[in-house]
């Protein structure tokens, strides 16, 4: 079987890629929008620091990226410290109000509702983290003040920014956002339909709400009357949720070990359940026995990969939850003759015939746990950057689904982040990792990552955004960058492959037929799909920083 098809894949895309540019020597940023990547060059030029420009750029996403992420969503921060050689990891992640119960998303016979049914309204809405998260990055390694880093995104607030191609696509395909008022008098015309693709949007209520979270910090979101309009609106939609002021009030960032893991002498780094990271590193250990260097964007590589990816998403679906309340075997998941004999359930001629049963890791602290599965769709936001003292941070933000719980407060959205919770809370009458419990925290398939050379230098920062997908976009990116030699831009043009414990899906585009013939040939079921991913990253190498973003998606890559 040739590669011929799928390098026209790779052509087609890599058009979209641009042209190649001196590369940045001093420090750069990388964000899915042009807008929050200025807003966090000219906080590096200022003299900040890579959280003070991630910062900034995370909460500018509220404007330009609405529909993906924002200060009524979480996130998970990795820093990385040129000075002290260390790594820190953070975890921004939404939590369930503590009246939650393991049946929320069960309708009345008991069944899964419909996602949608689950999505729409105050019962998905989880204690925002994201600015607490960015809050405690801060007090460990901002260097300018607080409010300087919040100034930009009231400027863009109060005098307007367009509306972009992307969110004016997505506004025009959603059925929900209009019913809400708020939204709806920001984004729509008054006969109902969206507002021109360019249209200034003016938010003066977020202004307001960013002016006081800048004088008065990050606890001014979650005490007082922001969190007392923020409970209000979840308590009074349709259906109503039962979020709680106590529940703001208790919320806190959390520092957990990062998580990391060998490939090809490599040092992948991220951060742990509840995050996505364990599944990344179990990807690429899975292929590194057969030796991708020989199979270049192939068939034979793609059919590898898919089948690592099998493997991994049946592990986590089985194993791994939010570490406060589950007992999740990382060191098993990850050690070292686990990952061996997983990986010589691997056919390179053939797709494992049905579903991949999770494995059994040496480190697992019981029996009872039942398979989950929350129908996680498409969203969130990636960015990336390295400052001039050579300090990195890796951020993924999400407030979820495109628009969250379609429930606007104060200028901006809060998410449906409980729905990335399993809404079966058993299976076969054993109690399911990720099911809903009081004050828990969704799983996700965020994995932002830190990625170091034999030498043990920094050699990539790199994350998506995306849903479920986002593991294997990184874990591609990963492989092509190490494995295949290529420029981050090629990396990250490639086709996206997946294989969620089931088809193995496939970036719609040219090539995409030919490959999936060759694949069902090996006894792949093959689904064609057209998704967005957000991958984007830095890469550090001799001539300086090779910053690159998705060209499936607005974003910009920015240094000097």
């Amino acid at each position: 079987m040739t590669a011929r098809p799928l390098a026209f894949a790779c052509a087609a895309l890599l058009i979209l890629a641009g042209t190649a540019q001196a590369l940045p020597k001093r420090d750069m940023v990388e964000s899915a929008d042009p807008r929050a990547a200025e807003i966090g060059r000219a906080i590096l030029r200022e003299g900040g620091s890579a959280v003070d420009a991630a910062t900034a750029m995370a909460v500018a996403l509220t404007i330009v990226e609405p529909q993906s992420a924002g200060i009524g969503g979480g996130g998970f921060l990795i820093h990385w410290s040129a000075a002290a050689h260390s790594l820190m990891a953070l975890d921004g992640r939404e939590t369930a109000p503590a009246a939650a119960r393991p049946d929320r998303f069960l309708d009345a016979n008991g069944k899964p509702m419909g996602f949608f049914d689950a999505v729409v309204g105050g019962r998905s809405v989880g204690v925002p983290g994201l600015l607490r998260l960015l809050a405690r990055a801060h007090a460990s390694f901002g260097k300018l003040p607080w409010a300087d880093l919040i100034a930009p995104s009231i400027a863009l607030a109060e005098n307007g920014s367009a509306l972009s191609p992307r969110v004016y696509s997505l506004l025009s395909h959603d059925r929900f956002l209009s019913h809400d008022e708020r939204a709806r008098a920001l984004y729509y015309a008054p006969d109902g339909t969206v507002k021109p693709e360019g249209t200034l949007i003016v938010n003066p209520a977020l202004a307001a709400t960013l002016r006081t979270i800048a004088t008065q910090g990050a606890d001014a979101f979650y005490e007082g009357p922001i969190a007392h309009d923020i409970i209000d609106a979840v308590q009074h939609a349709t259906p109503a949720g039962d979020l709680a002021e106590t529940d703001l009030a208790a919320y806190a960032a959390k520092e957990r070990a990062p998580v990391c893991g060998l490939y090809h002498r490599y040092r992948v780094c991220g951060m742990g359940p509840p995050a996505g990271e364990v599944p990344v590193i179990e990807i690429l250990r899975l292929v590194e026995p057969f030796d991708l260097t020989q199979h270049v964007a192939d068939v034979d590589a793609w059919h590898l990969f898919a089948e690592a990816s099998r493997l991994a998403y049946a592990d986590r679906a089985r194993w791994l939850g939010d570490p406060d309340f589950v007992a999740a075997p990382v060191e098993g998941l990850l050690d070292n003759s686990y990952l061996a004999a997983r990986a010589r359930l691997i056919d390179p001629a053939h797709a494992h015939d049905g579903l991949a049963a999770p494995g059994e890791p040496p480190t697992k602290h019981s029996d009872l746990w039942g398979d989950g599965a929350a129908p996680e769709l498409p969203s969130t936001s990636n960015l990336s950057v390295i400052d001039a003292d050579g300090n990195a941070v890796a951020l993924t933000v999400t407030i979820e689904n495109d628009f969250g719980s379609r429930i606007m407060v104060r200028g901006f959205l809060l998410n449906n982040e409980l729905t990335d919770f399993a809404f079966a809370p058993e299976n076969d009458g054993k109690p399911v990792a990720n099911r809903v419990e009081p004050s828990k925290r969704p799983l996700s398939a965020m994995s932002p990552s830190i990625v170091f050379d034999p030498d043990s230098a920094l050699a990539l920062v790199v994350g998506s955004a995306g849903g479920p997908p986002i593991i294997t976009d990184v874990a591609k990116t990963i492989i092509a960058v190490v494995d295949w030699h290529m420029d981050l831009a090629t990396a990250i043009a490639l086709p996206n492959v997946d294989n969620r414990n089931g088809a193995t899906e496939i970036e719609a585009g040219p090539g995409a037929d030919a490959l999936a013939a060759a694949l069902k040939a090996r006894g792949h079921e093959v689904r064609l799909w057209q998704r967005q991913s957000g991958i984007g990253g830095i890469r550090v190498t001799p001539e300086g920083y090779d910053g690159a973003v998705d060209p499936r998606r607005e974003g910009a890559a920015l240094g000097d």
